[in-house]
Protein backbone atom coordinates (compact mmCIF):
# COMPACT_ATOMS: atom_id res chain seq x y z
CA UNK A 1 0.00 0.00 0.00
CA UNK A 2 1.33 3.02 -1.19
CA UNK A 3 1.79 6.01 1.47
CA UNK A 4 -0.55 9.13 1.35
CA UNK A 5 0.75 12.69 0.19
CA UNK A 6 -1.30 13.88 3.54
CA UNK A 7 0.81 12.42 5.63
CA UNK A 8 3.67 14.67 4.42
CA UNK A 9 2.29 18.11 4.08
CA UNK A 10 2.23 18.79 7.05
CA UNK A 11 6.28 17.64 7.58
CA UNK A 12 8.75 20.44 7.88
CA UNK A 13 11.62 21.04 5.35
CA UNK A 14 14.08 19.77 8.10
CA UNK A 15 12.48 16.24 8.72
CA UNK A 16 11.64 15.99 5.04
CA UNK A 17 15.54 16.79 4.20
CA UNK A 18 16.22 13.43 6.53
CA UNK A 19 14.16 11.50 5.05
CA UNK A 20 15.06 12.08 1.86
CA UNK A 21 18.62 11.59 2.59
CA UNK A 22 17.60 8.14 4.19
CA UNK A 23 15.73 7.00 1.50
CA UNK A 24 18.23 7.93 -1.38
CA UNK A 25 20.88 5.88 0.99
CA UNK A 26 18.58 3.13 0.75
CA UNK A 27 17.94 3.19 -2.88
CA UNK A 28 21.78 3.63 -3.48
CA UNK A 29 22.26 3.34 -7.34
CA UNK A 30 18.74 2.21 -8.47
CA UNK A 31 17.31 5.99 -7.88
CA UNK A 32 18.45 8.72 -9.88
CA UNK A 33 17.53 12.67 -8.65
CA UNK A 34 17.65 14.87 -11.50
CA UNK A 35 17.60 18.62 -10.74
CA UNK A 36 16.47 22.16 -13.11
CA UNK A 37 18.37 25.03 -12.85
CA UNK A 38 15.04 27.02 -12.18
CA UNK A 39 14.27 24.08 -9.46
CA UNK A 40 13.94 25.01 -5.74
CA UNK A 41 16.94 25.06 -3.53
CA UNK A 42 15.66 23.14 -1.45
CA UNK A 43 14.91 20.15 -3.99
CA UNK A 44 18.02 21.36 -6.44
CA UNK A 45 20.83 20.10 -3.22
CA UNK A 46 19.48 16.45 -3.39
CA UNK A 47 20.37 16.33 -7.39
CA UNK A 48 22.57 14.20 -8.99
CA UNK A 49 22.48 15.73 -12.15
CA UNK A 50 21.89 19.50 -12.09
CA UNK A 51 21.35 21.57 -15.75
CA UNK A 52 18.90 22.11 -18.48
CA UNK A 53 16.05 19.70 -19.77
CA UNK A 54 17.47 17.84 -22.50
CA UNK A 55 20.91 17.21 -21.19
CA UNK A 56 19.27 15.97 -17.62
CA UNK A 57 17.10 13.67 -19.49
CA UNK A 58 20.54 12.36 -21.14
CA UNK A 59 22.56 11.64 -18.31
CA UNK A 60 19.87 9.93 -16.84
CA UNK A 61 19.65 7.54 -20.08
CA UNK A 62 23.22 6.37 -19.27
CA UNK A 63 22.78 6.34 -15.31
CA UNK A 64 22.20 2.43 -14.11
CA UNK A 65 19.22 3.88 -12.16
CA UNK A 66 16.39 2.24 -12.45
CA UNK A 67 14.22 5.34 -11.10
CA UNK A 68 14.68 8.90 -12.78
CA UNK A 69 12.87 11.08 -10.23
CA UNK A 70 12.55 14.60 -12.36
CA UNK A 71 12.79 17.58 -10.16
CA UNK A 72 11.40 20.18 -12.93
CA UNK A 73 8.08 20.00 -14.75
CA UNK A 74 6.02 17.64 -17.02
CA UNK A 75 7.48 17.96 -20.51
CA UNK A 76 11.00 17.58 -19.54
CA UNK A 77 9.83 14.15 -17.46
CA UNK A 78 8.15 12.76 -20.44
CA UNK A 79 11.44 13.85 -22.54
CA UNK A 80 13.13 11.52 -19.49
CA UNK A 81 10.93 8.20 -20.41
CA UNK A 82 10.91 9.30 -24.60
CA UNK A 83 14.74 8.48 -23.85
CA UNK A 84 15.49 6.24 -21.15
CA UNK A 85 16.23 2.75 -21.71
CA UNK A 86 12.67 0.46 -21.76
CA UNK A 87 13.85 -0.84 -18.02
CA UNK A 88 13.87 2.72 -16.52
CA UNK A 89 11.12 4.39 -15.39
CA UNK A 90 10.42 8.59 -15.30
CA UNK A 91 8.44 9.65 -11.87
CA UNK A 92 7.47 13.18 -11.36
CA UNK A 93 7.15 14.33 -7.52
CA UNK A 94 4.22 16.51 -8.25
CA UNK A 95 1.77 16.04 -11.19
CA UNK A 96 0.36 19.20 -11.18
CA UNK A 97 3.80 20.97 -11.82
CA UNK A 98 3.82 21.65 -15.68
CA UNK A 99 4.26 24.48 -17.65
CA UNK A 100 2.34 27.33 -18.96
CA UNK A 101 3.97 28.00 -22.16
CA UNK A 102 3.89 24.53 -23.01
CA UNK A 103 0.14 24.63 -22.06
CA UNK A 104 -0.31 27.41 -24.70
CA UNK A 105 0.13 24.90 -27.31
CA UNK A 106 -1.88 21.63 -27.50
CA UNK A 107 -1.82 19.24 -29.93
CA UNK A 108 -5.59 20.16 -31.01
CA UNK A 109 -4.87 23.78 -31.47
CA UNK A 110 -1.83 23.22 -33.02
CA UNK A 111 -3.54 20.71 -35.79
CA UNK A 112 -6.21 23.15 -36.32
CA UNK A 113 -3.22 25.70 -37.00
CA UNK A 114 -2.00 23.36 -40.06
CA UNK A 115 -5.18 22.79 -41.44
CA UNK A 116 -6.15 26.12 -41.47
CA UNK A 117 -2.32 26.73 -43.21
CA UNK A 118 -3.14 23.98 -45.35
CA UNK A 119 -5.89 26.22 -47.15
CA UNK A 120 -3.19 28.45 -48.03
CA UNK A 121 -0.34 26.26 -49.03
CA UNK A 122 1.07 23.34 -49.40
CA UNK A 123 1.93 22.67 -45.66
CA UNK A 124 3.50 19.60 -46.22
CA UNK A 125 5.67 20.51 -48.83
CA UNK A 126 6.59 23.74 -47.94
CA UNK A 127 6.38 24.30 -43.60
CA UNK A 128 8.63 22.36 -41.04
CA UNK A 129 7.17 22.45 -37.67
CA UNK A 130 9.65 22.87 -35.11
CA UNK A 131 8.41 22.23 -31.42
CA UNK A 132 10.90 24.33 -28.59
CA UNK A 133 11.57 21.16 -25.98
CA UNK A 134 9.26 22.94 -23.88
CA UNK A 135 6.24 21.35 -25.11
CA UNK A 136 4.50 18.34 -24.46
CA UNK A 137 4.89 15.16 -26.08
CA UNK A 138 2.12 14.72 -28.19
CA UNK A 139 3.56 18.23 -30.42
CA UNK A 140 6.74 16.59 -30.50
CA UNK A 141 4.52 12.92 -31.82
CA UNK A 142 2.93 15.56 -34.16
CA UNK A 143 6.49 17.21 -35.69
CA UNK A 144 7.78 13.51 -36.32
CA UNK A 145 5.18 13.03 -38.10
CA UNK A 146 5.15 15.84 -40.17
CA UNK A 147 9.00 15.51 -40.36
CA UNK A 148 9.60 18.24 -38.32
CA UNK A 149 12.11 18.67 -35.41
CA UNK A 150 12.52 19.71 -31.76
CA UNK A 151 14.73 22.50 -30.80
CA UNK A 152 16.60 24.00 -27.46
CA UNK A 153 17.56 27.89 -26.51
CA UNK A 154 21.04 26.19 -27.47
CA UNK A 155 20.26 25.18 -30.56
CA UNK A 156 17.55 26.91 -32.19
CA UNK A 157 19.93 28.62 -35.09
CA UNK A 158 21.37 25.42 -36.15
CA UNK A 159 17.34 23.54 -36.16
CA UNK A 160 16.46 26.86 -37.95
CA UNK A 161 18.95 26.29 -41.20
CA UNK A 162 18.09 22.72 -40.87
CA UNK A 163 14.39 23.60 -41.55
CA UNK A 164 14.69 25.69 -44.03
CA UNK A 165 16.72 23.59 -45.86
CA UNK A 166 13.97 21.15 -45.57
CA UNK A 167 11.61 23.63 -46.48
CA UNK A 168 11.22 27.44 -46.98
CA UNK A 169 9.06 28.23 -44.02
CA UNK A 170 8.81 27.01 -40.69
CA UNK A 171 5.66 26.97 -37.82
CA UNK A 172 7.26 27.48 -34.79
CA UNK A 173 5.89 27.16 -31.28
CA UNK A 174 5.19 27.21 -28.75
CA UNK A 175 7.22 30.36 -27.88
CA UNK A 176 7.60 33.54 -30.21
CA UNK A 177 10.46 35.16 -28.59
CA UNK A 178 12.77 32.20 -28.87
CA UNK A 179 11.33 31.93 -32.25
CA UNK A 180 11.69 35.65 -32.99
CA UNK A 181 15.48 36.50 -31.27
CA UNK A 182 16.54 33.19 -33.25
CA UNK A 183 15.35 34.61 -36.14
CA UNK A 184 16.48 38.06 -36.20
CA UNK A 185 20.04 37.28 -35.33
CA UNK A 186 20.04 35.09 -38.32
CA UNK A 187 19.02 38.02 -40.73
CA UNK A 188 15.33 37.21 -41.35
CA UNK A 189 13.52 40.46 -41.21
CA UNK A 190 10.99 41.32 -38.54
CA UNK A 191 7.89 41.43 -41.31
CA UNK A 192 8.73 38.04 -42.34
CA UNK A 193 7.98 36.75 -38.85
CA UNK A 194 4.86 37.17 -38.25
CA UNK A 195 2.85 35.80 -35.15
CA UNK A 196 -0.38 32.92 -35.17
CA UNK A 197 -2.70 34.34 -32.73
CA UNK A 198 -4.56 30.32 -32.07
CA UNK A 199 -7.54 32.53 -30.57
CA UNK A 200 -8.36 34.36 -33.60
CA UNK A 201 -9.50 32.29 -37.21
CA UNK A 202 -6.35 31.94 -39.70
CA UNK A 203 -3.99 33.07 -36.46
CA UNK A 204 -5.44 36.16 -37.15
CA UNK A 205 -3.27 36.23 -40.61
CA UNK A 206 -4.61 37.55 -44.14
CA UNK A 207 -3.46 34.95 -47.04
CA UNK A 208 -0.64 37.42 -48.20
CA UNK A 209 1.08 37.59 -44.74
CA UNK A 210 0.95 33.74 -44.44
CA UNK A 211 2.40 33.64 -48.15
CA UNK A 212 4.94 35.92 -47.40
CA UNK A 213 6.25 34.99 -43.76
CA UNK A 214 9.45 32.92 -43.51
CA UNK A 215 8.78 31.82 -40.00
CA UNK A 216 5.11 31.84 -38.58
CA UNK A 217 5.56 32.42 -34.55
CA UNK A 218 2.96 30.65 -32.39
CA UNK A 219 1.56 33.49 -30.19
CA UNK A 220 2.78 31.77 -26.91
CA UNK A 221 5.48 32.91 -24.39
CA UNK A 222 7.31 32.20 -20.90
CA UNK A 223 5.74 33.63 -17.57
CA UNK A 224 8.66 34.14 -16.40
CA UNK A 225 10.95 35.63 -19.38
CA UNK A 226 8.05 37.65 -20.14
CA UNK A 227 7.98 39.90 -16.99
CA UNK A 228 11.54 41.47 -18.53
CA UNK A 229 11.18 44.76 -20.16
CA UNK A 230 13.49 47.28 -21.67
CA UNK A 231 13.03 49.86 -19.30
CA UNK A 232 14.53 48.16 -16.65
CA UNK A 233 17.53 47.92 -18.50
CA UNK A 234 17.75 51.40 -19.33
CA UNK A 235 17.49 52.09 -15.69
CA UNK A 236 19.68 49.67 -14.16
CA UNK A 237 22.08 50.98 -16.10
CA UNK A 238 21.45 54.54 -15.27
CA UNK A 239 22.82 53.68 -11.84
CA UNK A 240 25.41 51.19 -13.29
CA UNK A 241 26.79 51.61 -16.66
CA UNK A 242 29.89 49.30 -16.50
CA UNK A 243 26.94 46.49 -16.35
CA UNK A 244 26.87 43.73 -18.88
CA UNK A 245 23.50 42.83 -19.87
CA UNK A 246 23.07 38.73 -20.53
CA UNK A 247 19.41 37.82 -21.48
CA UNK A 248 17.55 34.16 -21.70
CA UNK A 249 15.84 34.35 -25.53
CA UNK A 250 12.42 33.35 -24.32
CA UNK A 251 12.81 37.25 -22.98
CA UNK A 252 11.00 39.90 -25.34
CA UNK A 253 12.75 41.03 -28.28
CA UNK A 254 13.26 44.58 -27.02
CA UNK A 255 15.24 43.20 -24.30
CA UNK A 256 17.40 40.98 -25.87
CA UNK A 257 18.17 43.80 -28.37
CA UNK A 258 19.75 45.57 -25.47
CA UNK A 259 21.27 42.58 -23.60
CA UNK A 260 24.70 42.16 -24.32
CA UNK A 261 24.76 38.80 -24.48
CA UNK A 262 22.10 36.07 -25.37
CA UNK A 263 21.92 32.57 -25.07
CA UNK A 264 20.79 29.51 -22.50
CA UNK A 265 20.80 29.41 -18.53
CA UNK A 266 24.05 27.07 -19.67
CA UNK A 267 25.44 29.78 -21.25
CA UNK A 268 24.40 32.53 -18.96
CA UNK A 269 25.91 30.08 -16.11
CA UNK A 270 29.36 29.67 -18.42
CA UNK A 271 29.72 33.19 -19.40
CA UNK A 272 28.91 34.87 -16.06
CA UNK A 273 31.43 32.05 -14.52
CA UNK A 274 34.00 32.80 -16.96
CA UNK A 275 33.48 36.30 -17.15
CA UNK A 276 36.84 38.68 -15.35
CA UNK A 277 36.56 39.26 -11.26
CA UNK A 278 34.91 42.52 -10.46
CA UNK A 279 32.53 42.78 -12.94
CA UNK A 280 28.57 43.71 -12.78
CA UNK A 281 25.65 41.55 -14.59
CA UNK A 282 22.27 42.09 -15.00
CA UNK A 283 20.80 39.02 -15.66
CA UNK A 284 17.33 37.85 -17.66
CA UNK A 285 16.20 34.85 -16.39
CA UNK A 286 14.57 32.74 -13.77
CA UNK A 287 14.94 34.06 -9.96
CA UNK A 288 16.47 30.84 -8.64
CA UNK A 289 19.34 30.26 -10.67
CA UNK A 290 20.19 33.74 -10.56
CA UNK A 291 20.52 33.71 -6.68
CA UNK A 292 22.36 30.66 -7.01
CA UNK A 293 25.12 32.31 -9.39
CA UNK A 294 24.92 35.46 -7.57
CA UNK A 295 26.28 33.79 -4.05
CA UNK A 296 28.61 31.97 -5.94
CA UNK A 297 30.18 34.46 -7.85
CA UNK A 298 30.55 36.72 -4.90
CA UNK A 299 33.88 34.78 -4.47
CA UNK A 300 35.07 36.80 -7.36
CA UNK A 301 33.96 40.21 -6.42
CA UNK A 302 31.51 39.69 -9.35
CA UNK A 303 27.79 41.36 -8.67
CA UNK A 304 25.06 39.37 -10.45
CA UNK A 305 21.62 41.36 -10.23
CA UNK A 306 18.44 39.57 -11.38
CA UNK A 307 16.70 41.97 -13.66
CA UNK A 308 12.91 42.36 -12.71
CA UNK A 309 12.15 44.30 -9.65
CA UNK A 310 9.37 42.08 -9.09
CA UNK A 311 9.81 38.48 -8.13
CA UNK A 312 9.84 36.19 -10.88
CA UNK A 313 10.58 32.95 -10.66
CA UNK A 314 8.88 29.41 -12.20
CA UNK A 315 5.59 28.77 -10.15
CA UNK A 316 5.32 25.82 -11.68
CA UNK A 317 9.05 24.34 -11.23
CA UNK A 318 8.07 26.03 -7.27
CA UNK A 319 5.32 23.17 -6.84
CA UNK A 320 7.97 20.37 -6.69
CA UNK A 321 8.42 21.20 -2.80
CA UNK A 322 10.40 18.92 0.12
CA UNK A 323 7.35 17.58 1.21
CA UNK A 324 6.23 15.99 -2.67
CA UNK A 325 10.20 14.77 -2.91
CA UNK A 326 10.30 12.98 0.53
CA UNK A 327 6.92 11.16 -0.48
CA UNK A 328 7.80 9.76 -4.08
CA UNK A 329 11.09 8.70 -2.73
CA UNK A 330 10.18 7.18 0.43
CA UNK A 331 7.20 5.34 -1.50
CA UNK A 332 10.21 3.70 -4.02
CA UNK A 333 12.41 2.95 -1.06
CA UNK A 334 8.94 1.13 0.18
CA UNK A 335 8.67 -0.69 -3.38
CA UNK A 336 5.95 1.32 -4.52
CA UNK A 337 6.08 3.54 -7.66
CA UNK A 338 3.95 6.70 -7.38
CA UNK A 339 3.57 9.23 -10.30
CA UNK A 340 5.29 7.35 -13.08
CA UNK A 341 5.42 9.47 -16.15
CA UNK A 342 4.71 7.15 -19.21
CA UNK A 343 4.20 8.62 -23.03
CA UNK A 344 2.09 6.31 -24.90
CA UNK A 345 4.77 3.99 -27.50
CA UNK A 346 3.99 5.30 -30.55
CA UNK A 347 3.32 8.95 -29.67
CA UNK A 348 6.84 8.29 -28.02
CA UNK A 349 8.31 6.84 -31.17
CA UNK A 350 7.46 10.05 -33.10
CA UNK A 351 8.76 12.31 -30.64
CA UNK A 352 12.01 10.72 -30.55
CA UNK A 353 11.72 10.63 -34.14
CA UNK A 354 11.96 14.12 -34.25
CA UNK A 355 14.78 14.31 -30.57
CA UNK A 356 17.16 12.80 -32.74
CA UNK A 357 16.55 14.53 -35.51
CA UNK A 358 17.76 17.53 -33.41
CA UNK A 359 20.51 15.73 -32.01
CA UNK A 360 21.75 14.69 -35.12
CA UNK A 361 21.39 18.41 -36.68
CA UNK A 362 22.91 19.75 -33.42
Amino acid sequence: MTLPIQDYALLDDEECDARIRAAKTKLGKRCVILGHHYQRDEVFKHADFVGDSLQLSRDAAKADAEYIVFCGVHFMAEVADILSRPEQIAILPDLAAGCSMADMANVIKVQKCWDELSQVLDADNTITPVTYINSAADLKAFCGKHNGIVCTSSNAEKILNWSFAQREKVLFFPDQHLGRNTGHRMGIPLEQMVSWDFTKPMGGLTEQQIRDAKIILWNGYCSVHQAFKAEQIDNFLAKYPETKVIAHPEAPFEVCQKADFIGSTTYILKTVREAEPNTRWLVATELNLVNRLHEECKVDGKNVHFMSPTLCMCSTMFRTDPQHLAWVMENLAAGYVINQISVPPEEAKLAKKTLDNMLMVS
